[in-house]
């Protein structure tokens, strides 16, 4: 396939022919409610059954096919972790690391008689700061062990050279998830604001505080993490890569924040020559320069011990874990109860040893032949995708050499890294997990600094196989596919073709399309921001989405809240590309097989929009609908159905929809863009 999308034009390719085993159903109108009129409410219409059949357990703020999945793979790395749990494994080996890792964090009696002591030689460490110069140096400590009291420091593709790797600083420092709930009056944001008030100032007397002074301490906090909030981007305009790239030398920084000690910072992680920096919010960095001038020790002290409990609370005693989950679970996300604590520490020990895991998932539960049907399927969405570029009346010939060049440039990762991640030189012990987490921490930012100012290493993952996710890079110009997506309802390895390609066709052609979206479009095919559109091009996509942002503008989510248009938009856009381009690739591939039968009595085209649907089936909490509008790219579940299908003319020409139907677009007020 790489050679004829060298030698021409993707669109100019013929069908890669997949080799299978007989197609097995797996389309079920169980899942549907066929009660509902497709063209009112195609997404009840075809998750109706699926909803009913799985409520919203009590200790999950949405449950969803994606949730459903993750849940599936949560219980076979659960079986792999605690079978290296239960073995006496030589020290050093990655069983032994697993193992004692997930132990740790599964012994509630030692956890819960240490109470707040694993924090406290860092809470010591804040409150004996008595000088601007052992404030940076414990802001520095804190760094390198990612409890970020201030803002993110961390190694990434320079992304006007993206073949190289250089240090970055981007904002943060807030407990809560969004700056705008520190910053609006409306009811919701006035309530959590109280909500972290309060969990505030338990975690403070939950460290030996007086109720009053934890009052104060947390009053004095939410006010220092205001100020944050009001110097922080919106998340719509970190989503302008232009606008985020600001690269600058280690002077160039001193010069654009000089009331913070940069030097000393960069020596305190050990990064003292680290070249080159990308600020991404150089107004954030430099109003903490001069908070960093202006704000009085106590107030840092108080703001630092806050950052540290609050990022430690959920590996500490049951108190702890409790007010950790009365904020975060009940106020912002709605959920009733807490899920098991062993799904918590499998998190953990996943997320810290993430490589030797997914290792072992690998081999016991992933099919050589998956990873096979996946490269078959991606290429015939490639090829599909250039056919669709080449049918784009919009787009001149000079812009759609540049995108054809780009499409075949995409890198493809499936299921697993071909080398994976070297755990030797971390220490794990069965005694302490919090000191497992830090010392995981720490190892994770030592391997993300030693990567600054070399050639980026294109065969990382920056995603587990266990994952049930996938992901475009644009300075990578890659898609990934770890192994956990690779199964039902999102793929079915003898499965029917038409729900395969509605589903991970569509996943695949989602990510695709991230490389064409309003903001994927600025890189070019090497990763690297660039200007590779004419002019007049630009503004003809920037008109066809602005449709869409439109569209989802209107979409009301809860009484008096709307969907954010803009926010989405990118991910918008990749459903709508993803849909059509994984349409074409299917009408490609069954084009010379006759007739496809019917299941259930729905013919393949019904069933590549059903199986689409089903991907997004999901309950949802008011309180996660409300927060995810507020903090997501993704649209909800819903809209990610009832949004793009409306213009898409198939979709109609299945059903047999016409201008009644209530989810109905006229073909002039659709949105097209690949």
């Amino acid at each position: 396939m790489l050679a004829c999308a060298l030698g021409l034009t993707v669109g100019a390719c013929q069908t890669k022919q997949s080799t299978k085993a007989p197609v097995k159903p797996v389309f079920s109108a169980e899942d549907m409610d066929l009660s509902v009129n497709p063209g009112e409410n195609f997404y009840q219409y075809a998750n109706g059954g699926w909803m009913k059949q799985h409520p919203l357990p009590d200790d999950k703020s949405r449950f969803g096919s994606f949730d459903k999945l993750a849940e599936e793979s949560k219980e076979k790395v659960r079986t792999i972790v605690e079978k290296a749990a239960a073995e006496k494994a030589e020290n050093g080996s990655l069983a032994q690391k697993i193992g004692d890792f997930y132990n740790a964090g599964m012994d509630t009696i030692t956890i819960n008689k240490a109470g707040y002591q694993p924090i406290k030689p860092l809470l010591d460490k804040v409150a004996a700061i008595d000088s601007k110069e052992a404030l940076v140096n414990m802001i520095s400590e804190l760094q390198a062990q990612q409890i970020s009291p201030l803002f993110y420091f961390y190694a990434s593709a320079d992304q006007k050279n993206s073949e190289m790797t250089i240090a970055g600083i981007y904002q943060g420092g807030m407990g809560m998830p969004d700056r705008d709930y520190y910053l609006e009056d409306d009811e919701t944001s006035v309530k959590l604001r109280e909500a972290y008030t309060l969990y505030l100032t338990k975690l403070f007397a939950l460290t030996g505080q007086a109720e009053d002074e934890a009052a104060m301490q947390a009053e004095t906090v939410l006010a220092f993490e205001t100020a944050l909030a009001a110097a922080s981007n919106t998340r719509l305009q970190n989503r302008d890569p232009h606008a985020t790239y600001n690269k600058v030398s280690v002077e160039g920084l001193q010069e654009m924040a000089p009331e913070f000690p940069w030097t000393a910072f960069l020596s305190g992680i050990n990064m003292p020559e680290p070249g080159d920096i990308n600020v991404n919010q150089p107004a954030f960095i430099k109003a903490i320069a001069k908070m960093y001038e202006t704000e009085d020790l106590a107030t840092w002290k108080a703001f630092l011990s806050a950052t540290v409990i609050r990022n430690t609370a959920a590996y500490l005693s049951d108190d702890f874990v409790k007010a950790n989950f009365a904020f975060y679970g009940e106020a912002l996300s709605g959920q009733k109860a807490m899920e098991p604590r062993w799904k918590k520490v499998l998190g953990s020990t996943s997320g810290a040893l993430g490589e030797a895991v997914g290792q072992l998932f690998v081999a016991e539960y992933f099919p050589p032949a998956a990873k096979q049907r996946m490269d078959d399927l991606v290429e015939n969405l490639r090829i599909a995708f250039g056919q669709r570029i080449d049918q784009l009346e919009w787009m001149s010939d000079e812009t759609k050499q540049a995108a054809h060049e780009k499409l075949a440039a995409i890198r493809v990762k499936i299921g697993y890294p071909n080398k994976w991640r070297d755990y030797s030189a971390l220490a794990i012990g069965g005694d302490s997990y919090l000191n497992n987490i830090l010392a995981s921490n720490r190892f994770d930012f030592d391997f993300e600094m030693s990567k600054i100012g070399q050639p980026v290493d294109k065969e990382e993952w920056h995603m587990f196989p266990q994952t049930v996710n996938a992901y475009y890079s644009p300075v990578g110009n890659e898609i990934v596919f770890p192994a956990a997506i690779l199964q039902p309802p999102f793929f079915y390895l003898d499965g029917d073709d038409a729900v395969n390609y509605g589903a991970i066709g569509v996943v695949i052609g989602h990510e695709m399309t991230h490389g064409f979206d309003d903001k994927g479009r600025l890189y070019g095919k090497d990763g690297n921001l660039q200007t590779w559109w004419t002019e007049d091009d630009s503004e003809r996509f920037n008109k066809r989405a602005q449709i869409l942002v439109d569209q989802f503008n209107k979409i009301e989510v809860l009484p008096g809240t709307f969907a954010n248009g803009e926010l989405s938009l990118g991910e918008n856009i990749a459903d709508l590309g993803g849909l059509a381009i994984a349409y074409q690739a299917y009408q490609n591939a069954s084009k010379d097989k006759g007739e496809v039968a019917k299941i259930d009595g729905f013919t393949d085209v019904q069933r590549f929009f059903l199986g689409y649907s089903r991907v997004w089936a999901q309950n949802i909490r008011d309180k996660e609908i409300a927060r995810l509008t507020k903090v997501d790219v993704h649209s909800l579940g819903e809209n990610r159905v009832n949004g793009p299908l409306p213009n898409i003319q198939e979709f109609y020409d299945a059903f047999n929809l016409d201008n009644t139907a209530a989810l109905y677009i006229a073909p002039e007020n659709r949105a097209t863009i690949w």
